[in-house]
């Protein structure tokens, strides 16, 4: 009988058992990740090169769990990092760190994989993953130089693209990928470099005026159109070389920037025969054909297509030269009803907005890229320049590149390799071939001219990016002549190219910081006084 009673007790004992449900166990979720002090909900940008990684979940952590074989760092080549793992005091929160510095500059993603498991065996069902990019490195890449000898360097290593890359013509190739392409602005910023060669005592006086002769030989024979030249020509030949399909004649702005480098160089070389050659090339230039019956000077003519193109020559951009020049001629002149509705089209071109704090006086929102406020004012000193629209064009220079650093280091695109020495939206090169960069065209890529042809006007901030350009990242951007051309740290992508009306900016920019070399030339010049006086211009 009592075996049969502990049977139906056992038996009793097993169906309340059994009546029981197993208890449910919880997904593990992630309830934030930060890196640093940035939330992984978005990419992060300049994070710390050795970051702590923190991971909220839900559920408290084992401190024996297999972290990492779970929580992994990679780079972008999927190269694991190692790191070392650690859980907070309440054991919700991982900690994760790499084990030594991170490169800089440079892009990382973490992953949660699924199967990470808490204490009480709740597991995460689906990966989570954050894409972060560091800061730059702190290590320098060259030694420490004084500032004059980093200057000197900079210049020097410029000129060579200027002087040994120069075509066996002597005009300037276009870019370090050209072969016989040689470029008419380009060769007016290469002449302009050739004075500060001979300043500096990279060259002697007695072969720069030689290779400025060979330069003006060669202008004399090449093809012009009422007087203009192209964009373009073979060094070969002398012959045009088409820029675009309508692009095969004179190209007013480009013939604007050789003749404003021609004039200075003149002006510098204080040779008369030279000077007389120089004044026929200009001289012979029909400036007020390219009005073309209206108020603006146009940018395009060819014999084929005329007009066709129709681009006017309007403010605010870096063609103010062509109208410099356009009203200083003897034969050819425009007049001042010219500037003021063609250039300034009646005063439509004045800003005087804040941008960051900032008052632009001239030009389209931001300013647009960096160089609309460099080129002409590589020869014609902006100090204490003024007409009836602004009363020191200087400001223009100066302000525009502040804007334009401040919305770098503002960064509103979240773009990684952005700060305030990493700063410089113009036009360049980029990874998808070549763009007029700007705040209002930010594709993530900084071009070291832009800081550097800015250094007369923003001589403290653009120190401090030449710093940053040659001993922060001079391993990617330094090389044969100088800065490369561009770079893109969300692409992980550093120019391999040079361009001639980049690379003219920055030795001509630190020229007129340091002496006003060019500006005292192209200033003299009385073709250029005569322009800006026909134009309104006080100076």
């Amino acid at each position: 009988m009592r075996y049969f009673l502990g049977f139906c007790l056992l038996f009793l004992l097993g169906c309340s058992a059994s009546s029981e449900e197993e208890p449910k166990i919880e997904n593990l979720y992630l309830n934030s990740v930060f890196i640093g002090d940035h939330n992984a909900n978005t990419e992060a940008v300049e994070v710390d090169l050795i970051p702590e990684i923190k991971i909220n979940v839900s559920q408290r952590m084992s401190p024996q769990f297999d972290f990492k074989s779970y929580i992994k760092l990679v780079n972008k080549e999927e190269d694991a990092i190692e790191m070392v793992y650690s859980l907070s005091e309440n054991k919700q929160t991982i900690l994760v760190k790499p084990r030594v510095k991170l490169p800089g500059f440079k892009k990382y993603t973490l992953r949660v994989n699924k199967g990470l498991a808490s204490a009480s065996k709740g597991v995460l069902q689906r990966e989570v993953s954050a894409v972060f990019y560091t800061t730059n490195e702190d290590t320098d890449k060259f030694p420490r130089i004084s500032e004059t000898e980093l200057l000197d360097k900079v210049q020097a290593q410029t000129f060579k693209y200027f002087w040994d890359f120069a075509h066996p013509s002597g005009m300037i190739r276009e870019r370090s990928t050209a072969q016989n392409t040689v470029t008419t602005g380009g060769t007016g910023f290469g002449l302009m470099a050739i004075a500060v060669g001979v300043e500096r005592r990279f060259i002697s006086k007695s072969q720069g005026l030689a290779r400025v002769n060979e330069i003006v030989g060669f202008l004399e024979k090449a093809d012009k159109y009422k007087g203009a030249f192209s964009h373009w020509y073979d060094g070969n030949t002398a012959k045009t070389q088409p820029f675009s399909a309508k692009d095969n004649g004179a190209d007013l702005v480009e013939t604007s920037l050789l003749m404003m480098g021609l004039l200075t160089a003149g002006e510098y070389f204080e040779n008369p025969d030279l000077q007389k050659r120089i004044d026929a090339l200009y001289q012979n230039i029909e400036w007020n054909h390219f009005l073309n019956y209206s108020e603006s000077l146009y940018w395009h003519w060819s014999p084929d297509y005329n007009f066709e193109l129709k681009l006017k020559v309007q403010g605010w951009n870096e063609s103010l030269i062509a109208y410099i020049l356009a009203a200083g001629s003897d034969k050819y002149a425009i007049s001042k009803e010219n500037y003021t509705q063609g250039w300034t089209r009646n005063g439509a071109f004045v800003n005087n907005n804040l941008y960051n704090g900032i008052k632009l006086p001239l030009g389209s929102e931001y300013g647009g890229p960096l160089f609309v406020s460099q080129y002409t004012f590589l020869g014609i000193n902006p100090q204490g320049l003024s007409d009836d629209y602004i009363t020191d064009y200087a400001e223009q220079c100066k302000n525009h590149t502040l804007i334009n650093r401040a919305y770098c280091i503002q960064n509103p695109n979240k773009f990684p390799g952005y700060n305030r020495f990493s700063w410089g939206l113009t036009a360049s090169d980029n990874p998808s071939g070549y763009s007029a960069h700007s705040p209002r065209n930010d594709l993530g890529v900084i071009a070291p001219t832009a800081a550097l042809g800015s250094f007369a006007f923003t001589p403290a901030e653009s120190k401090e990016a030449l710093a940053f350009f040659y001993y922060k990242m001079g391993d990617k951007l330094w090389s044969d002549y100088g800065f490369r051309d561009a770079y893109s740290v969300k692409e992980d992508w550093y120019a391999g190219s040079y361009i001639s009306i980049d690379q003219g900016p920055i030795i001509l920019g630190i020229e007129n910081h340091r002496s006003g070399l060019l500006w005292k030339n192209c200033m003299k010049n009385n073709t250029i006084q005569k322009g800006l006086g026909r134009l309104g211009f006080k100076f």
